[in-house]
């Protein structure tokens, strides 16, 4: 006899295996029917379009004047060159989003990636060929490495960097191959159920589990927006939830200005909006990050902050008192 049921069926299994150090399969079950893919597709989506990653949008070498020029003594005219140059995976150490490094070499060389690494720049693909000279060359250049997400044409970086620069197609995506698999599997006497099983290979920039936890925050950021109209249930909730929530309100109203930030810190949380502990508890880790201008160390220091007032930087606030500090805040700012 056939079950009646009034809600899907929740998954409860996740597995994740360590393959290689930029290689993960991550697993999760029991899904019903359909529900797989419904998850599966649009998180892959996520994976290869918005992981962030570095790479390098523009080059100028001294006597190259286009990028069908070439350089005396270096084995590679100048589009070779270009070619390599995108096929090396760089990482910004510090926090800055942009960074521009010079390099000078001479004599008979085979130039690797590994040979642009120094104190601003990590070179995670080493073993790249990048140019070979002999001993009548000087090769003299310098790169603009960025941090950002997706594909941007070189066409659309022509404008933004110095006149005398090349500009380059830049391939930010960390992530270079995601495949998902969605399996049958016995759940009771039902055969029906899925499992969703994802591969994840990236470049070496970032962690493959690191990167699917960003999709899947990702994701959770961009359906928040619906909360803004439905948010009739959590009303009802708001009403007794700021007697019995458990954390205190009062220390997720305190305004921005009174916690003693770095000047650099406050400015970018004050240029994004921000000017409540609250509003930045109610936000993920990664929407947090991808702040404007926001670096490494005014994560940290905003990191701090919040630790000493007893809260993280993860939007793991409880619903209960998510919803009243929603409220509360936006009679603050009425």
């Amino acid at each position: 006899m056939k079950k009646f049921v009034n809600t899907p069926f929740l998954p409860t299994e996740v597995e994740i295996e360590q393959i290689t150090e930029d290689s993960a399969k991550i697993t999760a079950y029991p899904f019903e029917s359909g529900y797989a893919i419904t998850l599966a597709h649009p998180l892959r989506r996520l994976l290869m379009s918005s992981s962030v990653g570095y790479a390098p949008i523009a080059v100028k070498i001294d006597g190259a004047k286009h990028e069908f020029d070439s350089i005396r003594g270096m084995l590679e005219d100048i589009a070779l060159f270009m070619i390599n140059l995108k096929n090396i995976r760089f990482k910004i150490k510090g926090d800055q989003e942009q960074i521009e490094v010079a390099y000078t070499f001479t004599d008979a060389k085979e130039i690797k990636g590994s040979d642009l690494a120094n104190d601003d720049l990590e070179v995670v693909n080493g073993n790249s060929h990048l140019a070979t000279i002999n001993t009548d060359c000087e090769l003299s250049f310098s790169i603009i490495v960025q941090r950002g997400i997706g594909y941007v044409a070189s066409e659309d970086i022509r404008d933004v960097v110095e006149k005398e620069y090349l500009p380059m197609d830049a391939f930010f995506t960390p992530v270079k191959k995601v495949t998902y698999d969605i399996e049958k599997m016995l759940v009771e006497d039902n055969p029906n159920f899925e499992k969703a099983v994802f591969n994840v290979e990236t470049d070496g920039q970032i962690s493959p589990i690191d990167a699917f936890k960003e999709a899947i925050s990702i994701m959770y950021s961009q359906m928040s927006v619906f909360n803004k109209v439905f948010d009739l249930s959590e009303v009802k909730m708001v009403e007794n939830a700021s007697d019995d929530c458990s954390i205190d309100l009062k220390d997720l109203i305190i305004k921005i200005e009174e916690l003693n930030l770095s000047a650099r810190s406050f400015n970018s949380l004050d240029k994004a909006g921000i000017k409540y502990v609250g509003d930045l508890a109610l936000m993920s880790e990664v929407e947090v990050k991808s702040i404007k201008n926001l670096g490494k160390k005014s994560l940290e220091e905003i990191s701090d902050k919040f630790s000493e007032l007893g809260f993280p930087i993860d939007g793991s606030l409880d619903e209960d008192t998510a919803s009243a500090l929603r409220r509360k805040l936006e009679q603050l700012k009425a």
